[in-house]
């Protein structure tokens, strides 16, 4: 991976969307070279896919939040991840070193489905311990 490479990669972070032209125009090549450039990443598993990110207020879902989770036990991995699987309002959950085990973001229509949210993730996940924040704003998302 080079420069271009690298350049390219950075334009298509901010803008998945953008076309061969574009790409080859903002980096010094032909859309056709561009083109090949971006086939040869995505060959490499460098690019591991294109995809659309939805707001997650556009259905209803205006009340984000991360969760701390400490699991019960350290055996409780798997059925912790198979319980987050099922929810729709999880996001995105990270396995972590520290304090606590995963850190998970949750889009709610509201503080009922929310404290739905982490009563399942105690009855049904083998969670010992909580700690939730709301997200008042996004100051920046890097996806990556």
């Amino acid at each position: 991976m080079d420069d271009l490479d690298r350049e390219i990669l950075s334009r298509l972070v901010r803008n998945g969307r953008a076309s061969y032209r574009e790409l080859g125009a903002a980096v010094g090549l032909s859309a056709n070279a561009a083109a090949e450039r971006v086939r040869r990443l995505v060959r490499s598993g460098v690019v591991t896919g294109f995809t659309a990110t939805v707001s997650p207020g556009a259905d209803g879902r205006r009340l984000v939040a991360l969760i701390d989770v400490r699991l019960a036990a350290a055996q409780e991995y798997e059925r912790f991840e198979a319980a987050i699987a099922r929810l729709e309002a999880v996001t995105d959950a990270e396995h972590l070193t520290g304090r606590f085990d995963y850190q998970v973001r949750v889009a709610c229509r509201d503080t009922a489905e929310l404290d739905r949210i982490l009563r399942h993730f105690k009855r049904d996940g083998g969670v010992a311990e909580t700690e939730t924040r709301v997200v008042l704003r996004s100051a920046l998302r890097r996806d990556g």
